[in-house]
């Protein structure tokens, strides 16, 4: 790669919040800054339907959730194995906090959570699949998350396919978060869909018309 991701480690407080999963203290709107957006974004919270209750900035006005407990009253009530919702013209970002085992996908749902658990390759697939061109996807998770391959011609490169174009992926970050006493280390990933390389533009020239009169062309 000619590249190299933003690497960081963050050391945060215990959750202030009561909920099995709860993101450590501070995390939410350092994680919202590594998105790139600004305070007006419209940025999608996958499984993340409590996530106004965060005593905590980083919740924006535009910001919508999507879960599949309807006692956290998410925007999107819906299983995102089979998909994420989308907007006219995409969603500025994208970030995911899915429960990381079956073990831990067992406190959701009454018990019942661990049927309908996701992975973070697909739903990471998913969330590129939804976002704007530039937009980026963070995920919190114990591992990294496989970005989507797609071949153009005898070559493979991280990235899908959208609108007949192959827009590449590339990692953005990696940041290591250590939460404090009483919770578990975690890895923030994040991963940015690149917008398509615009056609070079013809500079224009001067023709001659006629003898006396030239004409840009």
């Amino acid at each position: 790669m000619s590249y190299r991701p933003h690497c960081d480690t963050w050391i945060l407080a215990r959750p202030k919040v009561k909920f099995y999963g709860a993101f450590p203290n501070g995390f939410l709107h350092r994680a919202v800054e590594l998105l790139g957006v600004g305070p007006d974004a419209r940025v999608l919270h996958v499984c993340g339907g409590r996530v106004r209750d965060y005593p905590e900035r980083g919740f924006g006005p535009n910001h919508r959730t999507v879960d599949l407990d309807p006692s956290t009253e998410p925007d999107y009530l819906m299983d995102v194995r089979d998909g994420l919702p989308t907007i006219p013209g995409g969603w500025d970002a994208v970030l995911q906090d899915l429960p990381y085992t079956p073990a831990d996908a067992e406190h959701y749902l009454d018990g019942a959570g661990a049927d309908f658990f996701p992975k973070a390759g697909p739903l990471l697939k998913a969330g590129l699949e939804v976002v704007k061109p530039g937009g980026r996807v963070g995920t919190l998770h114990y591992e990294w998350p496989r970005p989507p391959a797609v071949k153009d011609g005898n070559r493979r490169h991280w990235g899908i396919r959208e609108g007949g174009q192959i827009l590449k992926v590339r990692p953005v970050a990696l940041v290591h978060v250590i939460p404090g006493w009483g919770n578990r280390s975690r890895a923030y990933s994040v991963f940015e869909k690149e917008a398509p390389t615009l056609a070079p533009t013809r500079r224009p020239r001067l023709v001659q018309v006629r003898p006396d009169v030239l004409a840009l062309a």
